[in-house]
């Protein structure tokens, strides 16, 4: 079987969230399956800085407006890996990156220091979508699947369709149609929307600008066209797959995936044990595994009080944090609650960027409770995995979550998460209580409404279990670092799904 995965970003070449992190290992875990796996994306600065790509022979040009845009394919391998990865150049259109310069792929930093998106991201992405298609052609490679993924692919199943599988040759329209396209959603909260004339620049034919469509709200959607045109659509846990079909979550997206329904499934990411494993993790100040998993986490614990400023931690449960400080993780209800379990003793330690507004709150909390919090701005990847390893909790109130990876974590470092059950977290993270205690399957602590109450009671919930009963603590640790949630699991099913495709 062959597969080609699009995306705006693969980890070890580009990445700004969770997308990169699925685009760069599942690939790999199915390529340890037998499956001919590549990836194509587009050539970002970070993508040259590497100094992994190299440009082949083949170019192309791309109708964009009233002109051609000339694209070139570079190839490299994906990092640890033997899978193909092929980048879409063209400087003017991808090649804009640069940190240093407040300018990322999606996004630039304007004058008054707030993120705002590029004016021509439509564009971009058209570009992207379509040359993707042609990419196909030049490399003379025909997928059996096209995996596409989030709003940055989204025309790509219309291009394939509207533009090559209509070619006037019937065996030339026969071999561009059978390839079968997945889209997969990662957050429908990114629907890639804009003004109507890009369909005229993207060279789509004004038939298609209809609310069954590509017509969402009078602007083009790009999420709309990858689950109208796409022979199959997953997003990245079941529960998930289920509430975007609601009001509450499917921000308008909900009557065309009921209508799509029988298409739709979830399956949740995997974790690359390769890098989250306490047992060989080298970021973090002692390896541990289950056999001594109370040592090792003492000693991580004490690194990351010092390493946080914490005070008079010894004897109080640690909670950690590691989120985008935005409404989505829950940040809007951490004040009243951590009010709650931070004047019960506990110590809290936060690593993440966002929203000044919630950067000022959580500077406020460090002020109140002096010495028992700990934060830190930005993102460090060695202050992530030392979070995992030395917090007695992980905490995960989101409003919503599509997959989540931090619970994962979480669970493989003998950190028990205090999670909202929603989307990904409610798959993957089994509550506390009497009967799962007894049965075995108890991982996490679980809160339902989405108030700071319901969260602070949670905390405590957990708090108490510590504290007081450290023999079904352990059980819960054990419980969860036991789990799998491998890629090689959710590679898996991927296969299943993909051979399901293929055969109907």
């Amino acid at each position: 079987m062959r597969v080609l995965v699009a995306a705006s970003e693969v980890v070890g070449f580009a990445k700004t969230g969770g997308l990169a992190d699925v685009t760069g290992s599942l690939p790999r875990a199915l390529a340890r399956r037998g499956i001919d796996c590549r990836v194509i994306l587009p050539l970002h600065g970070s993508c040259r800085r590497t100094g992994l790509p190299e440009p082949t022979p083949l170019a192309f040009d791309v109708p964009l407006g009233d002109r051609t845009v000339p694209c070139r394919i570079w190839s490299a391998r994906l990092p640890g890996s033997d899978v193909p990865a092929y980048f879409l150049e063209n400087d003017d259109i991808f090649g804009r990156d640069q940190p240093e310069f407040g300018r990322g792929l999606y996004q630039f930093n304007s004058t008054d220091g707030t993120k705002r998106d590029y004016p021509d991201n439509g564009e971009r992405f058209a570009f992207f979508c379509h040359a993707v298609i042609q990419a196909i052609r030049a490399l003379d490679w025909w997928p059996d699947v096209l995996h596409c993924n989030d709003w940055q692919s989204g025309l790509a199943p219309v291009y394939l369709r509207e533009h090559f599988g209509r070619h006037p040759d019937p065996a030339v329209a026969a071999r561009w149609n059978r390839i079968r396209c997945l889209y997969s959603i990662h957050n429908i909260a990114y629907q890639g929307r804009f003004a109507p004339p890009l369909m005229e620049k993207a060279h789509l034919d004004w038939r298609l600008f209809n609310h069954h469509q590509l017509e969402f709200h009078d602007s083009l959607c790009f999420l709309k066209a990858g689950i109208v045109f796409s022979d199959r659509i997953n997003t990245v846990s079941p529960t998930y797959a289920e509430e975007i079909k609601t009001p509450w979550y499917g921000r308008g997206m909900q009557g065309v995936l009921i209508e799509r329904s029988n298409r739709l499934c979830g399956i949740v990411n995997g974790v690359d044990y390769g890098d989250w494993d306490p047992s060989t993790d080298p970021r973090i100040p002692r390896r541990y595994g289950l056999a001594d998993f109370e040592a090792g986490k003492a000693e991580c614990k004490a690194a990351l009080a010092a390493r946080m400023g914490l005070r008079g931690w010894q004897g109080q449960p640690l909670l950690g944090m590691v989120a985008r400080l935005v409404e989505q993780k829950g940040l809007d209800i951490m004040h009243d609650a951590a009010i709650g379990f931070l004047g019960q003793g506990a110590r809290m330690v936060v690593l993440g960027e966002g929203d000044p507004w919630f950067r000022d709150m959580l500077s406020g909390l460090a002020q109140r409770f002096p010495g028992q919090v700990g934060l830190r701005f930005g993102f460090d990847e060695d202050t992530a995995h030392i979070i995992e390893s030395g917090s007695d909790m992980f905490l995960m109130p989101s409003l919503f979550e599509p997959s989540g990876l931090n619970q994962l974590y979480s669970l493989r470092y003998g950190t028990p998460p205090v999670v909202r059950g929603t989307g990904g977290l409610a798959d993957t993270v089994t509550d506390t209580n009497t009967n799962t205690l007894e049965e075995g399957t108890a991982t996490g602590f679980v809160f339902h409404p989405y108030s700071a109450e319901a969260f602070r009671d949670a905390v405590l919930r957990a708090m108490a279990l510590w504290r007081h009963d450290q023999a079904k603590w352990g059980r819960v640790v054990r419980s969860g670092m036991s789990q799998d949630w491998s890629w090689e699991r959710s590679a898996g099913e991927y296969h299943k799904l993909y051979s399901d495709m293929v055969a109907g």
